[in-house]
């Protein structure tokens, strides 16, 4: 009697076992954002992703690019944010950190701003209040008008990711992988003082292996630059996103980039680099007063303006 109590039982607990697996589960694909199918992920080590960063940061020499530009003033942290649509510019690059960034006004395309830096020291002019802006590309202190605060290295720091520094930097590896993503982060890890303190992720999809998103922080911890990174196509043989999304919090502006044109290692000269101040602007060096009027002071250099290609 006990024993034919005990094989119901376990008829019974097959049974439920067999309409659990049969009747009660459900298999589904996961589909992640940004793709319409469910796609195999790929593996990488740490060696692989670092490696991919330098060989692509060495394969860009220089590049001239005509853009659709959105920026945008304000941060998420104080919910609110403005965006200024279809402005059209022209980004010229050279290693080390030479940069020139021309801005054309939405319809009408006069200039709506005009910067450049040499990687130590930027320009920005601005037409419209006729300003010209000097100063160093290392913020001392923001300025409440937040256009004060842009600096054509930031633009740097976001279109290129830069190689680790294996002599000063310590690096540690994630796979963040859950049903709404799949990446590998590179934690990069600097040591100053004895002290250890985060200076930036490098994401990678693992759909593809392509830099997905770098985040740079400062010495608290904050975000200084989010840069997300997608559409990855091929000029002259030189793999480049397409789709660019910087936005700097601190500084309160953002920009999401869209190549139109893209020009690379076709060589950008010297002279494209020079930003003279126009007649009749108010200089203004940051950290000191405005000075008078440029047409009260020495004529400007006589050297030839050029045009973006």
């Amino acid at each position: 009697m006990r024993f034919g109590r005990h094989l119901v039982a376990v008829v019974l607990v097959c049974s439920w076992s067999m309409g659990l697996s049969s009747c009660l589960a459900r298999r589904r694909l996961i589909v992640r954002k940004g793709s319409n199918v469910a796609q195999p992920l790929l593996v990488a080590d740490q060696a692989a992703l670092l490696e991919a960063v330098s060989r692509q940061y060495r394969a860009v020499h220089d590049f001239s690019a005509t853009v659709d530009m959105v920026p945008a003033l304000g941060s998420a942290e104080k919910s609110k944010i403005t965006e200024y649509k279809d402005v059209r510019a022209y980004i010229l690059f050279r290693q080390p950190a030479y940069i020139r960034i021309i801005g054309l006004y939405p319809v009408v395309r006069n200039k709506a701003f005009d910067m450049a830096s040499d990687g130590a020291r930027f320009q920005l002019y601005i037409p419209a209040r006729d300003a010209f802006i000097e100063g160093s590309n290392e913020i001392v202190q923001r300025s409440g008008n937040k256009i004060e605060n842009l600096r054509p290295q930031h633009f740097v720091d976001a279109l290129l990711v830069h190689p680790v520094d294996g002599a000063t930097d310590k690096v540690l590896l994630e796979n963040l992988t859950d049903e709404d993503g799949a990446f590998y982060i590179v934690h990069v890890v600097h040591e100053e003082s004895g002290a250890l303190r985060l200076d930036r992720t490098i994401w990678f999809s693992r759909a593809n292996l392509e830099i997905a998103r770098q985040m740079i922080f400062d010495a608290a911890g904050n975000i200084l630059t989010d840069a997300r990174y997608s559409e990855w196509k091929t000029y002259d043989k030189v793999a480049f996103p397409k789709h660019v999304e910087i936005n700097r919090p601190q500084d309160e502006y953002g920009v999401v980039i869209d190549i139109v044109k893209m020009e690379i290692n076709k060589g950008v000269t010297d002279d494209k680099f020079i930003l003279e101040r126009p007649p009749g602007t108010t200089l203004r060096v940051l950290g000191q007063p405005p000075a008078a009027p440029a047409s009260q002071t020495p004529a400007p250099s006589t050297k030839r303006k050029t045009k973006p290609e």
